[in-house]
């Protein structure tokens, strides 16, 4: 189940806001030109599915997004306990950065957290199997998909140098640790 918690900046304690339902998650993070929405294919490729497949199952979605956005091209990408230098790779995303594109995913399989700093506020986004995300390009934020993820999602670029983390250096993300356990 999708969920987003809102936080203080300097109160990791106190919770502004608990949302589960899809509607609302969207309406609070459209204010910050955060996109998020559910898609529902009309058949979810299996975990092991190819790319082609897996493409092709979205390809009326990411046609629609990408005239939207002008974003050239999508792909797939796969972490789970396969994934080579798994520990190395999640500590890279927990740190704050921002990036100079969109940063936009859409989870077919798994789940996982993206974390944003707006405000002075925290906005953690757990993001499940149908969920799609677009953080704009400027917006620090961390992501997380756990320990031990098992995460199948389409990611939507223009160019993919603008996926290069610039780290702001903050260590508000050791403060504010995901949560990607779904909501009760």
């Amino acid at each position: 189940m999708s969920r987003l918690t809102v936080y203080r900046d300097d109160s990791p304690d106190t919770i502004l806001l608990d949302v589960t339902s899809p509607g609302e998650i969207a309406e609070t993070l459209r204010p910050h030109n955060i996109r998020f929405e559910r898609w529902a294919a009309p058949v979810t490729p299996s975990k092991d599915a190819t790319t082609d497949e897996v493409l092709a199952a979205y390809r009326p979605y990411l046609d629609t997004l990408m005239g939207e956005t002008g974003a050239g091209s999508a792909d797939v990408v796969r972490i789970n306990a396969s994934t080579p230098n798994l520990p190395e790779l999640r500590q890279k995303f927990l740190s704050e950065h921002t990036h100079s594109e969109d940063e936009v995913r859409f989870f077919v399989h798994g789940q996982g957290a993206f974390v944003l700093h707006i405000h002075g506020r925290i906005y953690s986004v757990l993001c499940t199997a149908g969920d799609l995300i677009s953080v704009p390009e400027g917006i620090p934020h961390w992501f997380d998909a756990g320990p031990s993820p098992d995460v199948v999602a389409l990611r939507v670029f223009t160019d993919t140098t603008g996926w290069i983390a610039k780290y702001t250096g903050d260590d508000i993300a050791e403060r504010f640790p995901a949560d990607v356990s779904p909501a009760s």
